[in-house]
């Protein structure tokens, strides 16, 4: 435990050395092809996902994310450290979004693939949602998964409003970062219909010019047939985390 810890915090440490490394190299060279490229490194004491515990394990959730011409392409996953129960957590996701930004307003469309290879299970699923640049920049996303259950799809669909806030500690740069959420859960991975309440604090602590670091502090929700032990038997849970990230 003590070594993949550590390979962490050297993930991590490469993750902000390697990106300053490479802006310094490639300047002058990428400057006039408009493509922004982000990472991140997070680490959560258990994998809570929209309600559900997938993982009771500490997770490792690497990111990658290319962004051009409105368009984002990411490959995302998430990896028990552990391995001390018997959840098969393991997941990699490919997805693609487009989000058109106004004033105050930005509309977004993507898909996502998802894939578990531990547990030999796919899933698909397509979103559209609103967001707005006002006070609490609230946001509405719709989440449709067709994927057939025997492939291991969750065939419903999710909504969620989310809501949040930033506060300047003293003088700065640290942040308070303080959101909320809730989501609607229409037969995902459930007979019924349920969802759940999620709640973060955490503290953004910029690092480098272009490198921060957040730890944070979660409380997961649930209710309805999410709730239900006859259906999606979930409970609620308060979890840790931290990620580290560069743009």
């Amino acid at each position: 435990m003590l070594k993949k810890i550590a390979g962490m915090l050297v993930c991590g440490c490469l993750v902000c050395n390697v990106g300053i490394v490479s802006a310094e190299e490639t300047e002058g060279f990428l400057e006039d092809i408009p493509i922004e490229i982000s990472t991140d490194l997070a680490v959560y004491a258990k994998y809570m996902w929209r309600g559900f515990k997938l993982d009771d394990d500490p997770v490792l959730q690497p990111g990658l994310y290319l962004s051009a011409y409105r368009f984002t392409a990411s490959i995302w996953g998430s990896f028990d450290i552990d391995a001390e129960d018997a959840l098969n957590s393991d997941e990699v996701d490919y997805a693609i979004d487009y989000t058109y930004s106004f004033d105050m307003l930005s509309l977004s469309a993507g898909h996502t693939y998802y894939d578990f290879p531990a547990a030999d299970a796919k899933s698909t699923e397509f979103y559209i949602g609103v967001a707005l640049d006002t006070l609490l920049s609230p946001s509405l996303t719709w989440y449709h998964d067709y994927a057939d259950e025997d492939s291991g799809g969750g065939d419903g669909d999710y909504i969620l409003l989310g809501i949040g806030h930033s506060f300047t500690l003293g003088n700065g740069p640290i942040t308070l970062d303080l959101g909320a959420s809730a989501g609607y859960n229409s037969e995902l991975f459930i007979d019924g219909d349920g969802g759940d309440v999620g709640l973060s604090a955490g503290l953004t602590f910029p690092l480098t010019k272009n490198c921060t670091f957040v730890p944070s502090v979660n409380y997961s929700i649930p209710f309805g047939d999410l709730k239900d032990s006859d259906d999606g038997n979930q409970d609620d849970e308060v979890f840790i985390g931290a990620i580290l990230t560069f743009n």
